[in-house]
């Protein structure tokens, strides 16, 4: 069991189990009704997604320094007591549990799911590559 971390609406995999929505804002133009089984996700879950004001700064990090300055700020958002446990809870429940968390941007490596990633990794959660 593992968490798989995944774009959102992006075709599931096999046994990739229930999906996460780590994102600020549904996808625009779709009803409720159809979130999963469009592949959006299952749960959404705002509480993992960057705020409004560190979200803006991710999208618009041009270069590495603006990426790191993002970066630090998620991470000390997710260092708050609600999402670090949140985090924790992610992490235990990847040990009996399969799931996936994810976000909309096209990339990883310029997403909040790389971070995502690291920070469910650095709790020891199992995470697949």
């Amino acid at each position: 069991m593992a968490i798989r971390i995944v774009r959102l609406g992006s075709p599931r995999a096999p046994d990739e189990g229930p999906r996460i929505g780590t994102v600020r804002r549904p996808p625009r133009g779709v009803p409720k009704t159809e979130f999963a089984r469009q592949d959006w996700y299952d749960t959404w879950y705002p509480n993992l997604a960057p705020s409004v004001e560190t979200m803006k700064l991710g999208q618009q990090a041009g270069d590495d320094a603006a990426w790191a300055q993002f970066a630090k700020r998620y991470r000390a958002e997710m260092a708050e007591p609600d999402a670090a446990r949140s985090l924790d809870l992610l992490a235990t429940l990847s040990h009996t549990s399969a799931f996936s968390v994810g976000c909309y941007c096209e990339h990883e490596a310029r997403c909040h799911r790389s971070i995502l990633r690291a920070l469910l990794q650095e709790r020891g959660a199992s995470v697949l590559p």
